[in-house]
């Protein structure tokens, strides 16, 4: 349904059974997939691009120009996928033209009231981002991350999937998957987010094998280089995710945050 108080552009293109609320503005060069409900007062702010079976709640502002004083008019999008739940308030800005040209959001997040998406950012699929969440610009984050209520993410860094950012932490550098981050400060790893990984299927063999490689990047006090050889090395540790570029990130001043 189109409430009657809505403005959709002529350039806007919706699918079908999309729902429009009161008082709601979907700009020119807007497309919006089908069953996705765009509830009261939100703004749609093209080149803009959503999936299907999308619900953004009242006053949410998904597609604005990036907050970035380079950025000069050029032609920069949005893309969000399907099954997302964008609650009130939340600010998603497009993309800049020397950082990629586009934010992308990927499918069944959960992004909560306040929260905010600056430009360039690319966000994985199943994650959490709870109240006032907020990620500065061309962050990156993998799936099933969860940042909790007040967290902040500096720009540039980059935050592997199945990590957990405790509330009002302050991440300064990567953080690679499996952890989980406290507040101390500026932000420091305190552990493998051992509860999660349960939840999403991770047997108990994996889960110990993730233990280890922490106890070796954090806690065993050697170089990056002995901790990676020692990663590899480690019985039970997944092939598959030695050459996962998540587990190899390393922050500005070449290690892993907070170390």
């Amino acid at each position: 349904m189109i409430h009657p108080s809505a403005q959709i552009d002529p350039g806007a293109r919706l699918g079908a059974n999309v729902s429009v609320g009161a008082f709601a503005v979907i700009g020119p060069d807007v497309e919006i997939g089908d069953g996705t409900r765009i509830d009261a007062h939100c703004v749609v702010t093209g080149p803009t691009r959503i999936g299907r079976d999308n619900h953004f709640h009242p006053h949410a502002a998904i597609g604005g120009d990036p907050q970035d004083k380079k950025f000069a008019g050029e032609r920069t999008e949005l893309v969000i996928g399907d099954r997302n739940c964008v609650r009130e308030f939340t600010t998603i800005n497009r993309g800049t033209g020397d950082g990629g040209g586009v934010t992308r959001i990927g499918s069944d997040n959960w992004i909560l009231a306040y929260a905010h998406i600056a430009h360039d950012c690319q966000v994985g699929s199943h994650c959490v981002f709870s109240n006032n969440a907020t990620l500065a610009g061309h962050v990156e984050v993998g799936d099933y991350v969860i940042l909790s209520g007040f967290a902040g993410v500096h720009q540039f860094c980059r935050i592997g999937s199945h990590a957990f950012i405790g509330m009002g932490a302050l991440v300064n550098g990567d953080v690679p998957p499996y952890l989980m981050v406290a507040a101390e400060g500026y932000s420091r790893p305190r552990g493998i987010n051992a509860e999660g990984l349960k939840r999403r299927g991770f047997d108990a063999a994996r889960i110990a094998a993730i233990k280890r490689a922490y106890r070796a990047l954090y806690m065993a006090g050697a170089p990056m280089a002995t901790a990676r050889i020692s990663i590899e090395t480690l019985r039970g540790w997944p092939s598959s995710l030695t050459s996962d570029s998540c587990f190899r990130l390393k922050s500005r001043a070449g290690r892993p945050a907070g170390v």
